[in-house]
């Protein structure tokens, strides 16, 4: 629901403010300008958001909002922002709304019109994609299942899923969920970044059973991203076989095997797929003779 301006002076407003996933200087200006602004932090872990505001000399009132206490938090924080006070959102890393309870408070506060305004800066997934060279659209899934049977049901219900896959895993876990990975999709290939952003920043990128193989004798800590690419099948670009043998058809006098022999290289297709469809464009009628 849209708030108007007089609605909104009579109300505080809610900021989701992103703040760093390890290094504390990837922070934006305006996130830093925010948080000396509000009158209140709400935080998923007020152990790690004081430090925070301690690297840069913030002093605000601290309150924990966290999926244990999101029921009773949650209204005391919109009767706060109803009063007029503003409230600056935070997780413990990264951007609210992925992976944490922060969601749930924004859906309250569009549900009590209260003014919500998204202060941008570091996810965790998106750092990881934009490191991986994957291309095409987007699925954010976020924390795995921890039950063997779910995870098992997941992967396999993930493993129809076209498009590039962005997920958070334990280093607990990462051994196992890599080989679950392998068995249902294996086409794919992968990037795993561990403790990203910091000081220890580790990542591996090829193959799934590549970076599987690579990474069953290390011992992995810190919290990991990985990013799976589209399946392979899926990356391919379709080439038109039929068409550049009628255009070099029409264009030279290359006829035959030569002439299947130069698609194939061109196209990057095999002598047999080129041969084979240019003697069924020939019996066709479609090629001339020599």
């Amino acid at each position: 629901m849209k708030t108007s301006a007089t609605e909104a002076a009579a109300k505080g407003r809610l900021y989701v403010v992103a703040t760093p996933i390890g290094n504390l200087e990837d922070i934006t200006l305006r996130g830093l300008r925010v948080l000396r602004e509000v009158d209140l932090v709400a935080a998923e872990d007020t152990r790690q958001t004081r430090k925070l505001l301690s690297y840069y000399q913030i002093s605000k009132p601290l309150v924990s909002y966290h999926t244990h206490n999101e029921a009773e938090r949650g209204p005391e924080l919109i009767h706060r922002l109803q009063e007029g006070m503003t409230v600056g959102l935070v997780s413990d890393a990264g951007t609210p709304g992925f992976s944490d309870p922060g969601a749930a408070l924004v859906a309250r506060a569009w549900g009590a019109d209260i003014p919500v305004t998204a202060i941008p800066g570091p996810a965790a997934g998106i750092a990881a994609l934009s490191m991986s060279g994957f291309t095409g659209d987007v699925a954010f899934i976020g924390f795995l299942p921890r039950q063997v049977k779910k995870r098992l049901e997941f992967f396999q219900q993930l493993a129809q899923e076209p498009r590039i896959l962005i997920m958070y895993e334990s280093p607990r876990r990462l051994g196992g969920t890599l080989q679950e990975l392998c068995r249902t999709m294996g086409e794919r290939q992968i990037l795993v970044v561990r403790e990203l952003t910091k000081l220890y920043e580790e990542s591996w990128r090829g193959p799934l059973a590549a970076v599987t193989a690579e990474l069953s004798s290390r011992e992995i800590r810190g919290e990991c991203a990985l990013v799976l690419s589209r399946p392979e099948h899926l990356q391919k670009p379709t080439v038109d076989v039929k068409g550049y043998l009628l255009e070099a058809a029409r264009t030279t006098r290359k006829r035959g095997r030569a002439l299947a022999l130069e698609a194939a290289e061109v196209l990057g297709v095999s002598r047999r797929e080129a041969y084979q469809t240019y003697l069924a464009l020939k019996a066709a009628r479609q090629i001339p003779e020599e």
